[in-house]
């Protein structure tokens, strides 16, 4: 309990202030811990880290998967792939990761966020062959490439409207550059 409550304070905190903000004293004052008791579950900030990371990318990557169950066409499921991710943009679990990503991490927090976003681009190669790519798996990376660029674009408070950067963002992935 006390370690959900842990997590939920430095979704918070990552949210709202970024890396800068995650510090054991903070848990502490947000959670009503001693400071101590913080160390007596995580042993570093990279700790609490990578158990966001193991705890939230997962929730992330089947919400996507969801949206991408529920149609039917390869291009449809692509939509739903870029759709689906920039919707989560504003959800405190996605500001947290995307705040985690710009910090420090030592190499195994590094490895384990990898990891997690190849399974998030597995999702879309079988969908990018349907529609006969020679190689599915390079336009997967280019693809998310283009996602990873419009979240940039809606966490920096972009002057457009993240609407309109979704909207760009999902006729630059079906279209490419035709315009």
């Amino acid at each position: 309990m006390q370690r959900g409550a842990l997590l939920d304070a430095a979704r918070t905190l990552l949210s709202e202030g970024g890396t800068e903000a995650l510090t054991f004293p903070a848990l502490a004052e947000r959670t009503g811990l001693a400071r101590s008791s913080v160390y007596e579950y995580f042993r570093s900030r990279a700790a609490v880290v990578e158990e966001l990371c193991a705890v939230d990318f997962p929730v992330w990557a089947a919400e996507v998967e969801a949206a991408m169950e529920r149609v039917e066409t390869p291009e449809a499921k692509i939509e739903a792939y870029v759709r689906q991710q920039l919707a989560l943009v504003g959800d405190r679990r996605h500001r947290a990761v995307v705040a985690i990503s710009a910090g420090e991490l030592d190499a195994g927090a590094r490895e384990k966020i990898r990891a997690a976003h190849g399974g998030l681009i597995a999702m879309i190669v079988e969908a990018l062959a349907g529609l006969g790519h020679e190689q599915p798996r390079l336009a997967a990376m280019l693809l998310q490439g283009i996602v990873d660029a419009a979240v940039r674009r809606i966490e920096l408070g972009a002057a457009e409207e993240p609407t309109q950067i979704t909207e760009a963002a999902v006729a630059m992935v079906l279209d490419g550059v035709k315009g």
